[in-house]
């Protein structure tokens, strides 16, 4: 069970479910791979529904190993991620949204 106040997203592949969650090593990684200057831009892509297929497999496979998984970019491209495509958007824009939504208080 995942706990959307971690910022954690459930994301199926291959029949089972994993936790996703983009730590501040996960976003590091994700800076990285992605060579963005700042990944508020790529989260903006995000909410105006202008990211790529590369932005979504990038964002799920830092958040994927944010939760722990082992994997990497070519596991996930073998992997059956349950709802296909739009799923993994999904995921994505969540873990986003997660990782930068500000405290209630």
């Amino acid at each position: 069970m995942v706990n959307p106040m971690r910022g954690e997203v459930e994301i199926t592949l291959d029949g089972v479910a994993h936790r996703a969650r983009l730590t501040l090593g996960a976003l590091a990684e994700l800076e990285a791979e992605l060579g963005t200057g700042a990944l508020t831009e790529l989260a903006a892509r995000f909410e105006g529904r202008r990211f790529s297929a590369v932005d979504v497999m990038a964002v799920v496979v830092a958040g994927l190993r944010g939760g722990g998984w082992q994997g990497g970019r070519a596991d996930l491209l073998a992997a059956d991620i349950a709802g296909g495509p739009v799923a993994a958007a999904r995921v994505a824009a969540q873990l986003l949204a997660r990782a930068f939504a500000l405290p209630e208080g």
